[in-house]
Order: structure tokens, then sequence, then C-alpha cells
């Protein structure tokens, strides 16, 4: 019998039984179709146990139905053939018949795991492994690892060349997609790791550090649903264009639950997409903005008034800026700023009161004098200008007007105009995004309008509450400071973060496990020592569990050995992942004139366009992003499908078949991390690498 009719043979046979497992999945699917509809009908129910119980049904029904439809693609992936004689299929959930026996076993079941951690060298009972390749739910290939050759029988049929590197010769497109099938023994070890504490997820590009992470996140919601899902479990990316990238990972693991925001969203109610200069992006992100925004956050509203004159009975009564400065002073040494409005108020009016001298304002009392100024629309005006409630926007809105008073040398020349100047924009910018969560921190929330103080008189009271519902800006959070808290928190692209990053996700994972993934030598923060500072401080109290990937799966070893030539400039003693393939494709390298630039990219990618079947990225400095957009129109829009141009940041965490990098020595120009973004840029590239520049000092470096 030829090879191919033995490869039909056992694809047919493993179709049989793949199509059992999908009648289950459809009687299982159309149950909770009729759940929902059940739940729907259950709509006339007028008591709110009832309704309860409807809203529960419901919700439970289209969670599970989701979650089936989310795993139909690519149900089945793998069987083990046990010593025992045993087959376990393994698949993205898990399934049993009309009987409760199973069919197929989740693949983060403990049943599961010698799917991953089985070898050659320990088959612990596993005789062959087989990964089945499939398009929806048909069965189009078969790639076997025969782990037992000793103790496998006579008429075992073994197929391919083994799924892992199979899959490493496959074009990619514009979504990362699950590894679940080709996932290997260290990548498994770091998905089972502990629960608890924080998890770090280290090693050079390629070598699946995200997709490890991802699929984690789905081992942890499938151990301890109750607390993940009630908890909430956030995974924060560099990008938007990464978080579009990743998103189909979790639903094809039939995770549907998981928040995903890139770090320009990290806020409720804020999304932003820009990168500041790295002047002001390091400015921002530095440590030293803690301080400068707490004093933004006291100091009076611009325009504010600085002093108040007010006539009653025989007596003239003045606040003048010295005595307003002690009061706010006062105020903020208890409360935050927003908290302390509630009690505005009555310390102006107590300050006021102890002026009163004349006999006739005497007679009326107190009482009489608060009844009065508080019904004043005079003093109801001063209070609302003095000490206006605030939102945390309107104070980053504030800080190009508050920077050269409150800076108090933290921050040198340079970088209060680089400041000042991206302050400039009316929309946040990503690195914006921390300061404003800062904020919301230091300023406090607006006390409730039931929140009533005791120390007030009761027309303060009301006074306090007078249209504070009616500030609504767009920007304003929609969820409480009490809220941000979540139970697992995944940050990829760690190397990256900032201080001021770190405390804005330490907030939401005071209380939650960790997963963080990171290469130092892809990081774009120029301080590794002060970002080491704030997440020792974001994870302080936690235990850390490390493991280190080796294997770097996407590179061609003649593309990853250029890049690690970079890394060795960027960093002392990068860690370098050992590449498993070679492909005899060399980068390619070209010097041109000015002139030429355009039209020898425009060249370059529609070569490498050509020859692979996938994705392919033009990478360029910052500066030259939106006039290489426009010269090169014409291919972009032709190629609109599978050709992108980025710059070298938000490359990060993707990876494509071809790569052109314009300007390299533009790249390594544009900051002090500026060899590490070209490592990370060069290290995108699967198959093919080009790069074009006016000059090569580049090359010279690393010769």
């Amino acid at each position: 019998m030829s090879g191919d009719n033995a490869e039909q043979r056992e694809i047919e046979a493993e179709q049989s039984y793949v199509d059992t497992v999908y009648e289950r999945l459809d009687a299982s699917a159309k149950v909770a179709r009729s759940l929902v509809v059940e739940g729907m009908a259950r709509g006339h129910v007028g008591n709110e146990g009832g309704l309860v119980e409807r809203d529960a049904m419901v919700y439970q029904a289209s969670k599970r139905l989701s979650a089936l439809n989310a795993a139909h693609d690519g149900l089945v992936f793998g069987r083990l053939n046990m010593l025992n004689g045993e087959s376990r299929y393994i698949g993205r959930i898990g399934v049993r018949d009309a009987d409760r026996e199973i069919l197929l076993i989740d693949w983060r079941a403990p049943a599961a795991a010698l799917f991953y951690q089985a070898t050659a060298q320990e088959p612990a009972g596993v005789i062959r492994r087989r990964v089945l390749r499939c398009s929806n739910d048909q069965v189009i290939g078969i790639e076997d690892d025969l782990l037992d050759g000793d103790n496998a029988p006579d008429d075992m049929v073994v197929i391919g060349e083994g799924a892992l590197l199979a899959s490493l010769t496959r074009a990619r497109d514009s979504s990362m997609h699950s590894v679940v099938a080709t996932i290997q023994k260290e990548q498994d070890e770091a998905i089972r790791a502990p629960a608890r504490g924080a998890t770090t997820i280290g090693g050079g590009p390629g070598t699946g550090k995200t997709v490890v992470a991802l699929h984690r996140a789905a081992y942890l919601l499938y151990t301890d649903r109750r607390r993940f899902e009630s908890g909430g479990v956030l995974v924060v990316g560099p990008s938007s264009v990464f978080m579009s990238y990743i998103e189909r990972v979790l639903p094809s693991l039939g995770e549907t639950s998981v928040t995903l925001r890139s770090l320009g969203e990290v806020v409720d109610g804020l999304r932003a997409a820009r990168h500041d200069d790295p002047v002001a992006a390091a400015a921002k992100g530095s440590s030293r903005m803690v301080k400068f925004l707490a004093r933004a956050a006291a100091a009076p509203s611009p325009g504010a008034p600085s002093s108040f004159r007010y006539f009653y009975k025989d007596d003239v009564l003045r606040l003048d800026a010295q005595q307003l400065e002690r009061i706010r002073r006062q105020l903020l040494a208890g409360s935050k700023r927003n908290r302390a409005y509630a009690k505005v108020p009555s310390a102006l009016v107590d300050a006021l009161w102890r002026q009163v001298r004349g006999e006739r304002a005497l007679e009326k009392g107190q009482e009489g004098f608060v009844e009065t100024i508080t019904t004043d629309d005079r003093f109801v005006d001063f209070v609302e200008q003095w000490w206006p409630p605030v939102e945390p926007i309107e104070v980053w809105r504030m800080l190009p007007d508050l920077i050269d008073q409150l800076a108090q040398g933290a921050f040198n020349a340079k970088e209060i105009a680089a400041l000042k100047e991206s302050w400039a924009s009316e929309e946040p910018s990503i690195q914006d995004v921390p300061l404003i969560d800062e904020l919301r921190y230091v300023i406090g929330e607006l006390p409730d309008s039931g929140d009533d103080d005791d120390d007030n008189p009761k027309q303060l009271m009301s006074f306090e509450r007078r249209e504070r519902e009616e500030r609504v800006d767009r920007f304003r959070s929609t969820q409480s400071i009490e809220d941000d808290s979540f139970a697992h928190v995944l940050v990829d692209e760690a190397q990256d973060l900032s201080p001021m990053q770190w405390r804005m996700l330490g907030r939401r994972g005071r209380h939650a496990s960790w997963t963080i993934v990171g290469d130092q030598a892809q990081s774009s923060w120029p301080y590794p020592q002060e970002a080491a500072a704030a997440r020792r401080s974001a994870l302080e109290g936690k235990p850390e569990h490390a493991f280190r990937l080796s294997t770097n799966y996407r590179n061609s070893a003649e593309i990853y050995d250029l890049a690690a030539k970079v890394a060795a400039v960027a960093v002392p003693d990068p860690d370098l992942a050992e590449a498993v393939r070679r492909t005899g494709e060399s980068p390619q390298h070209h010097t041109v004139a000015e002139s030429e630039l355009a039209d020898t990219v425009r060249r370059s990618a529609e070569e490498i366009l050509g020859r692979v079947e996938g994705t392919v990225a033009i990478v360029t400095p910052r500066a030259r992003l939106e006039p290489l957009r426009a010269e090169l129109a014409d291919v972009l829009s032709r190629h609109a499908d599978r050709l992108r141009l980025l710059d070298g940041l938000d490359t990060k965490g993707l990876e494509f078949d071809g790569v052109v990098v314009v300007e390299p020595d533009g790249i390594t120009d544009e900051s002090s991390a500026g060899w590490r973004t070209l490592y990370v840029v060069l290290t995108r590239a699967t198959q093919l690498l080009t790069t074009v520049g006016t000059t090569d000092r580049w090359s010279s470096r690393i010769a």
C-alpha cells in the first residue's frame, strides 16, 4: 500500500470519529439554543424571583452556546495512542456522549497533559502522538510523532514529519492563531504553572511567549472558572494593532469572557492610539510624574478667584488669597480633592462667621447667617468657581499651564518643552492614559448625592449637591475606582512598561494573580532599573514562578543570525533563542539615494508579496510613516489584505511572512532604545527580510 493511500485511509478513519464528536457537539448546541428560547419565553413572569431565574437561564445557556460555536472550527486536533491500548482524543473543549462517556478531552484537563509533556526520551506511556489538521469539521491532514517505537504494534501507521515543523512553514495571516495542537513541553510547563502569584514567561523573539500566555489564561479559566470568571481576566498588550492580532486566540479555545485592552485603553472611558515623541514619552512614564501630578491635583483651577468679599448686615467680610490657601491646605490634609468638595461650603462659612462683629448680625446668630449666605447666588457662584468638582481629564488639560509652576526641578527645560507640545493635543496619547489614571486616584471620586456629612449644617447639606450630576465630560470614567480590580492580569511586552504604566496595572492587580511576558532585549523603555522598581511595587508580596522559552519557532536561522548581531549591540548578554529551521534565504540589503528610496521599497515589497502566500509589512521610522503612506498609496491599496505599513513600536508582538525595513539607521536614531526597536523589527519576519536605506551605519556596526 502506497504512502498516499495509507494516509488517506488514516484520514478517513479519523474523520469517522470526528463526525461522531460533531454530532454530539451539535446536539449540545441544540439543547443550549432551546434553553435560550425557553428562558426568553418566560419574559411574562411578573415577580422578581422569576425574572432573576429567567435571566440566569438565558445568560448561562447563551454563554454555553457561545463556547460551543467558538470551538466548532478544528474542534478535534489530537490523539494519543497509549501503551495500554487506550486512545485519547484531545480537543478545544470536552465532549461526552449520550451516556456521559468521554468522547473528547479538553486540552486543559489533566488527562490531556501527556499530549504536550510526553517526549521520545520520556514517553510516559504514550506510543504515538497524532495531530489532526482540520478545516472546520473536515480532517485534511495528519502529522504523527512516534514516541515509543519499541512498543509500537507492527501495524501502527506513522504519517508525516511532525506537526510542529509542518506548522512553521504555513503562511501568516492578519490574526494570531491558537497553537493548542503544537504546544511543546517547555511551553506546556509555563501554561500549567501554579495559579497563585506571578508567572513570568521570558525568552527571545519567536519562542511563543504571547500565545503560551493566552493559552495559560484559558487554562486558568478551566481550572478555577468561578474565581477567574467572576473576578475577571484582563489581558493587556502594547497597541490596538496587537490586540486585533490576538483577539481570536481565546475565543478559538472556547473562552469569550476575557477583557482585552491595549495600554491606551486600560482606563475605562479612554481610547488612545498615538505615541508621544521619545522625550515626552520618557518624561510622562517616569516616576517623577507622581509628585508632579499630586501637586497638580491640589492646585487651584486656572482662573479660580483669589479673594471673596461679602456684605452682611453692618459687616464687610473678606477672604484674601492667604486665607483661602490656608483653608485649601486644611481641606486637602484630610481628604482627596473631590471628597473634600462636600466640606468646602462649611469651611468657608466658618471662616466668614468668625469675622462677624455687628450687633444686628449677631442677633440672628450663626444659623441665620448660614441660611442667608448659602442661599445667596454670589456665595454659591464663588464656591463653584473656587473649588469645582473635577474630572481627571479636566486636570490633565490644565497640566501645560501648571508645569512651570509645579515641576520644581523634576523635569529639565527640554522635557518641559516636549511635555507642553505633547499636551497641546486635544486627545490624550497612550503615555497620557496612566497619568489620567493616577489623577483618578489622587483626586478621588465625587461623593454620592446620598453621602450626608454630619458636620455640615442642614442648609449646607443641600447646597453641596446642586447641579453636580450635570458635570459630564465625554472622558468621564464610567467605572468606580473601586471596581478596577481583576482576578488575573496578563501583560504582554512587559519590558516596555514605564513606571507609570506599572502603577496603572498594579491598581488593577492588587489582589490578582499575574502572567507577565517579556524580553529585555526588545524593550523600548530607556530606563530599565526604574521600571523594575515599579514592577516590584506592583507585585509586592506575590511569589514568582519564572519560565524561559528557549526555541525560536518564528524566524529562519538566516534572519535570526542577523537580528542576534543587532541584539548584541542593543543590550549586553541578550537572551537569544535557538532558531530551529533554515530556508536558504539570506536577508537582502539595499543602500540607495533619497530619490530612489520609495521606488526601491515598493519593488522590494512587491517582490516579497510575489514569493510568499501570507502577510508582508513595511516598517519605517515614525517620522517617515505618513510621507511613505502617501508615496506607496498605490501598492498599499492593491494589496490591502496582505500588506501593512507600520512604525517600529506598532510591530510589537506581530509576525509576517516578509518584512521590508525602511531606513534602519532612522530607527536606531529615533530614541535611546532605537537599537532594541530595530531588533524587534528584524525578528518580525518568518521567511524573507529586506532592508532599504539611504545610509548603512547600522550594518557597519554589527559587521
